[in-house]
């Protein structure tokens, strides 16, 4: 391999041979002498073919690992039993009666490296001579039956965009596929209870289901004489194709599909099976009907065609295979992330009724109305947000974000809101809200397809956590506790600070190696997350592979506001604080008062402020915070003790004790001229968002606020106010005064924030996770039986022997024979516990 290039992983193709020696050494000679892919394994399983066709292949290609099959496994069995003997990587599947284009692996190989969440690869398949399809597309209808779209047609026919571009589908042929090894074990291969038929239809659709993606690769190219084999050992008028056919349908359908979905499809399919069945023998459904007239008594057989009774056996079988399906459909239902709904698009036409068969076709009709066929596939998505802050009329930052994602979801999705917050008193919202112990999250994430959760909540639901977990999870960073709380425990013990620190951070880790899917509030926060990420190791090559820009896995969700302007719906401070009349100047603080904020430089700027212009008022909005698992910081006790010391209490600066109710915030923020947010410089500030500063967006309100953070960019870029230092008293009284009393500059203010405010408006600052929400996949590296493709050859013989000594030479330059000595026991220890 030269410097620079790609390297490839071993592809181990598969051939299964049942009485077709002359079609299989026609395929394995076009293996071996037309495939351009350097690293290649090939198999060929005999299916217990007898006569002279073991010896005829090993003749005609030796350098072929030939396994022999005591018996005949059907396809699916014979290639299960080839994949455990295979080295590769990659496994491809080629039907015998197939042979390769040049481009064939290398095409395939080539879109399962460029993107790992891609576990197989659907080749395009045409026939023997290149001019007709055979596989472009894969379709699949209400009742089971997988289909290839536009098979049997010519390819000149066929609009170029249905065969030239790559798309996602449910299943490749298994005529000419490739999948994942690592994949192809994790889901126990085909289904050999399929025997033959339908068993690629079975292994696409549970691969989706488990958030993995099926790719057509249109440069990967196969050429196939249909059933060419089949035909050798059966004929259509024996039923027995039709038998496996219609079996399998239906057992694909029944492991597969949801519990809502089956309730309706299979009484209904099952009902459409036997209508197919005598519609296709033309057999009179009525000559047992006495309604139709008595006749002469006859007892004797009545003669059923083969087609007919292939349906009506079918039938049958699939109820004797149900016990042992009940078991696999526990398996697949407990393993899915994607519901019947995400996959609607790959099914192209799910309504299709497959047969031209008049009869049939008016069964279809009455069975689609009557079980309401047509809504089935429609199920709305579960998603669960979880909250560990209070849910009442007076809501925090975090309830206020849970809430709106509920309610911007809502439309699309069943949702519900949970707090794990003992005080849980909501005000009335189109989705269910409820208080839970840990104990009572069991139901709810079970109930959930998405679990979108904030702050401490992943530690109470421990089955989140657990390795075997196949729930997405979409983990709320928005608030970077770690940090807050190295200003918040300043008074705590410096051995309590440093524990409670590495617990919440712990906290945070869990969060970042089991998230499916993160959101933060800003791109400094991106960023902070995104090194966090890399120092767990999380931004691994198969991450980075699947999406190079993180953008699929972290994306900035802004804490937001309301779409609508806001619109007064009661008395607001002037009228419900003593002190503060019509004509005065109000600078609000509109948020809680934390320790990692500095009001007492703000309340000393109001001092310095007061002697110029005696009507200016700061009011703070709520100083008790609304969750009562919140501690009291002293911060708040300081700056109520700096206004009285000042004598500015009740005349310059006003504390409302408590917290003014959500839904009547915009009273208050209505009767302001101005909002302020003041803090110190420390890292906290960096990362942080301060979430009610858009309030002061909605409201039109000029911003005062201290330079550091995010928002401190944000007023500076777009001139929304006046950004000033940190603790700097006499800048921060000329920016209130320029705020509030210069009306010029206030009225430019006001019109920059309305353009800006709409960006932030909830519908908008949740788009990523709307957008997530449509179309949920469990990250690259958490989907099931994701293993590298590519990995290093050992090291052998003489290459060997090479680096041993160089390692020898190394270890004495760096520490003599001691060192030497050292490392090669600890070789000897490291080679005992591996045999071990």
């Amino acid at each position: 391999m030269t410097q620079g290039e790609t390297p490839l992983p071993l592809v181990s193709v598969i051939v299964v041979n049942y009485r077709g020696a002359a079609d299989t050494i026609t395929c394995l000679r076009a293996l071996a002498g037309d495939l351009d892919y350097p690293r290649l394994e090939v198999i060929c399983v005999d299916n217990a073919s007898g006569g002279d066709d073991v010896a005829r292949i090993k003749a005609a290609a030796p350098d072929v690992k030939l396994v022999e099959s005591a018996e005949n496994l059907g396809f699916a069995g014979g290639c299960n039993l080839g994949a455990r003997h295979a080295r590769g990587s990659v496994l491809a599947f080629l039907n015998n009666d197939a042979r390769p284009d040049a481009s064939w692996a290398r095409a395939a190989v080539g879109a399962l490296t460029a993107d790992p969440t891609v576990a197989a690869v659907a080749s395009k398949v045409l026939d023997w001579d290149g001019t007709g399809v055979d596989f472009v597309d894969a379709g699949l209808t209400w009742f089971g039956m997988g289909y290839k779209r536009h098979a049997g047609g010519p390819l000149a026919g066929l609009p170029a965009a249905e065969h030239e571009n790559a798309k996602d589908v449910l299943f490749a042929t298994g005529s000419a596929m490739f999948v994942r090894a690592g994949v192809f074990a994790e889901l126990d291969g085909f289904d050999e209870r399929f025997f033959m038929f339908y068993e690629d239809v079975d292994l696409g659709w549970r691969l989706n289901l488990r958030g993995w993606r099926v790719r057509y690769v249109p440069e990967s190219i196969a050429y196939h004489r249909h059933h060419a084999t089949m035909s050798e050992v059966d004929a259509p008028e024996t039923g027995r194709e039709t038998f496996l056919l219609e079996r399998n349908a239906l057992a694909a359908l029944y492991k597969n599909v949801s519990d809502e979905t089956l309730a309706k499809v299979l009484p209904a399919a099952l009902a459409l099976a036997i209508r197919r069945a005598t519609a296709r023998g033309e057999l009179d459904a009525t000559q047992l009907d006495l309604a139709h007239g008595v006749g002469p008594v006859e007892t004797g057989p009545v003669e059923i065609p083969r087609t007919t009774l292939a349906g009506v056996l079918a039938v049958d079988q699939f109820v004797e295979l149900l016990p042992s399906l009940a078991e696999s459909r526990k398996i697949e239902q407990a393993a899915r992330v994607r519901t019947d709904a995400d996959l609607i698009p790959l099914l192209r036409k799910a309504l299709e009724p497959a047969y031209p068969l008049p009869r049939y076709l008016a069964a279809h009709e009455v069975l689609v109305e009557a079980f309401g066929i047509e809504s089935v596939f429609g199920q709305r998505r579960k998603v669960l947000v979880i909250t560990g802050d209070a849910i009442t009329d007076r809501m925090a930052g975090p309830a206020i974000r849970a809430w709106n994602i509920a309610t911007i979801l809502a439309p699309e999705h069943d949702v519900r809101l949970v707090t794990v917050n003992p005080l849980a008193a909501p005000p009335p919202a189109p989705f269910p809200v409820s208080a839970a112990r840990k104990r009572d999250l069991t139901e709810p994430i079970e109930w959930a397809d998405i679990v979108i959760l904030q702050g401490h909540v992943l530690e109470m639901a421990p089955a989140l956590k657990a390795e075997h977990s196949r729930k997405l999870v979409v983990c709320d960073l928005y608030d970077p506790m770690h940090l807050e709380l190295l200003e918040q425990s300043k008074s705590a013990p410096d051995d309590k600070r440093a524990a409670d620190l590495i617990g919440v951070t712990k906290v945070l880790d869990a969060q970042l190696e089991r998230g499916d899917f993160f959101l933060c509030a800003s791109q400094r926060q991106r960023h902070f997350w995104l090194g966090h990420l890399a120092a767990l190791g999380r931004l691994t090559p198969r991450l980075y592979d699947a999406d190079p820009t993180t953008q699929s896995l972290l994306a900035v969700v802004p804490f937001g506001l309301s779409a609508e302007p806001p619109v007064r719906t009661g008395p607001g401070l002037r009228a419900q604080l003593d002190g503060v009349d019509e004509t005065d100047h109000v600078v609000l603080w509109a948020g809680g008062v934390y320790s990692w904020f500095d009001p007492l430089t703000l309340v000393g700027a109001i001092d310095r402020l007061r002697g110029r212009q005696p009507d200016v008022r700061l009011v703070f909005l709520g100083m008790k915070h609304p969750n009562p698992e919140v501690a009291e910081m002293d911060i708040g006790a300081r700056t109520m003790r700096l206004a009285d010391r000042l004598g500015l209490t009740g005349k310059h600066v006003f504390f409302n004790e408590h917290w003014v109710p959500y839904s009547e915030r915009q009273n208050w923020l209505l009767d302001a001229d101005c909002g302020v947010t003041t803090h110190f410089e420390h890292v906290e500030t960096t990362f942080a968002f301060r979430t009610r500063v858009l309030d002061y967006l909605w409201a039109g309100l000029p911003i005062v606020t201290t330079d550091g953070d995010a928002f401190a960019d944000l007023v500076r870029e777009e001139r929304l106010g006046v950004v000033v230092p940190a603790e700097d008293e006499e800048a921060l009284a000329d920016a209130l005064e320029r705020a509030m009393y210069d009306t010029e500059f206030a009225a430019a203010c006001k019109e920059r924030i309305a353009k800006v405010a709409q960006r932030y408006a909830w519908p908008e600052a949740l788009a990523p996770l709307v957008e997530y929400c449509r179309n949920p996949r469990p990250a690259a590296d958490r989907l099931p039986g994701a293993t590298d493709l590519v990995v290093s050859d050992p090291v052998r013989g003489k290459e060997l022997v090479r680096r041993d000594l160089a390692l020898v030479r190394e270890y004495l330059a760096d520490g003599g024979p001691k060192e030497l000595v050292r490392r090669a026991a600890g070789r000897v220890k490291k080679v005992a516990r591996g045999r071990g």
